[in-house]
């Protein structure tokens, strides 16, 4: 294990070395967006090491559900989990919400097979998570620093890992749509110059109104509403209070990708870019990188280092 230390002479906070979890116990109630079905979710402090970690509650032997991108059984749509048997869905929003406040370790009990939509976004998980307050811990926290490029294509869709000092996301929308086409299609961030919280976590799901009958035909999207997605009619958004960013769809993208590669276990230096690409393509990414150890490394702060390279510290930042 490599040790990341004075680099740029730029000063870090010590906790931002450590692992963290929360002060104690939180828990919300919302819909699940495929199911329909009311959720009780429940964040639990869990020990250092021990990783992200779901415990079906609704069930007698409450089986765990490890957020693995070993783990990853289906793409359709969301971002479901499944071991021995046992499927948590949609975790991806809430996965970006940990990962941009640098939540190692924790263990989440659903009383569903789906996490709850909430807003459509990360922000209301983001509270969830302030609300109990953020612990350090003792062992040190791991990034995975990507060393070589990796790229993946399917027909005209890509995405790729790049190296970078930091984290840095781009994505490209490709959807020739009246209204999709009055807004930006493209997002680019640099996170050790922004905040997630403040400039992606907003940022809802979305769906044309007329793909939502086919959806529900197959169970999908059961309880979808105004309240947990952007509406996209054939000439307007139907939500009264409009976007909550000018490129709200772009960033909505960015943070399922962001939730997907934090699956890895390890928070990535490196940029991420993306065209076209969904839960499917970020999922194989995550999984060849992990297959391929000739491209990264794993990498923490060293405990005795008083300074580091600015890049590292914000994407991890509150």
């Amino acid at each position: 294990m490599l040790s990341l230390t004075n680099r740029d002479q730029t000063n870090i906070q010590l906790d931002m070395r450590r692992q963290r979890t929360i002060n104690s116990a939180v828990s919300a109630v919302g819909i699940g967006i495929h199911t329909g079905k009311k959720v009780r979710i429940t964040l639990n402090p869990a020990p250092a090491n021990s990783g992200i970690v779901f415990i079906r509650s609704d069930l007698s032997d409450r089986p765990q559900v490890r957020a693995t991108t070993s783990n990853v059984s289906n793409t359709m749509l969301a971002t479901s989990l499944s071991e021995d048997g046992v499927t948590v869905s949609c975790v991806e929003h809430l996965m970006s919400a940990l990962w941009s406040l640098g939540i190692d370790n924790l263990h989440i009990e659903v009383t569903s097979e789906e996490v709850p939509i909430m807003d459509g976004s990360a922000a209301p998980f983001v509270y969830l998570i302030k609300s109990s307050g953020i612990r350090e811990q003792k062992a040190a926290k791991q990034f995975v620093r990507i060393k070589k490029p990796i790229e993946l294509t399917s027909d005209d869709a890509c995405v790729a890992l790049l190296p970078y000092d930091g984290f840095k996301a781009s994505y490209t929308f490709v959807c020739d749509h009246h209204v999709y086409n009055r807004y930006p299609k493209h997002a680019s961030l640099d996170f050790s110059e922004t905040s997630f919280v403040k400039e992606v976590s907003r940022a809802r799901s979305f769906g044309l109104i007329r793909d939502l009958d086919q959806a529900q035909s197959v169970n999908k999207c059961l309880g979808s509403s105004l309240e947990n997605a952007v509406g996209i009619g054939d000439f307007n958004i139907l939500n009264a209070d409009g976007l909550r960013y000018e490129d709200e769809f772009v960033k909505h993208k960015l943070l399922d990708a962001i939730g997907d590669l934090y699956l890895t276990g390890n928070t990535i230096l490196g940029e991420f870019v993306g065209y076209k690409s969904g839960h499917c393509m970020n999922n194989e990414l995550a999984r060849t990188l992990l297959a391929r150890p000739d491209t990264w490394e794993r990498v923490s702060f060293d405990d005795e280092a008083r300074e580091v390279v600015k890049p590292f510290l914000q994407p991890i930042a509150a």
